[in-house]
């Protein structure tokens, strides 16, 4: 099984910006979890995680995209990081079969919308990179 991204979308709010993205991966969730929620997972592929404490109301600190408080934690399902001004990155995990998960990711950001990595392009080629970690993994 390969990992794929079925769906990218982009809405603009006055001056917040939204992507959704829908990222089906080739592992189960709890092996997609440790990408998400853990400074070395999320350096493989999003951004380094300068500092991120486990838990809800924890402080997060992801290099490029903001510093903050985790606003959604649960345990191989969801984390929400709420960084920067207003801005928030939110993974959510379902399963996809036996072997397999499904992200559903919310990027919310205030400002600019063609910022560097703010793209919908640019988390796109996040979640390639997310795939291609995701697959080296044995």
């Amino acid at each position: 099984m390969t990992g794929s991204i079925e769906q990218g979308t982009s809405q603009t709010h006055g001056n917040t910006h939204l992507l959704h993205f829908l990222v089906r991966l080739p592992r189960p969730m709890e092996k997609v979890w440790p990408a998400l929620s853990t400074p070395d997972g999320l350096a493989a592929w999003c951004a380094a995680a300068d500092e991120l404490e486990p838990r809800l109301g924890g402080a997060v600190s992801l290099r490029g995209l903001g510093s903050g408080r985790i606003t959604a934690w649960d345990v191989d399902r969801v984390a929400e990081y709420t960084v920067g001004e207003g801005g928030r990155v939110r993974f959510h995990l379902e399963r996809d079969g036996a072997d397999g998960s499904v992200l559903r990711f919310t990027r919310e950001f205030q400002g600019d919308g063609e910022a560097e990595g703010e793209s919908e392009a640019g988390w796109r080629a996040r979640f390639e990179r997310l795939i291609e970690h995701l697959g080296d993994q044995s």
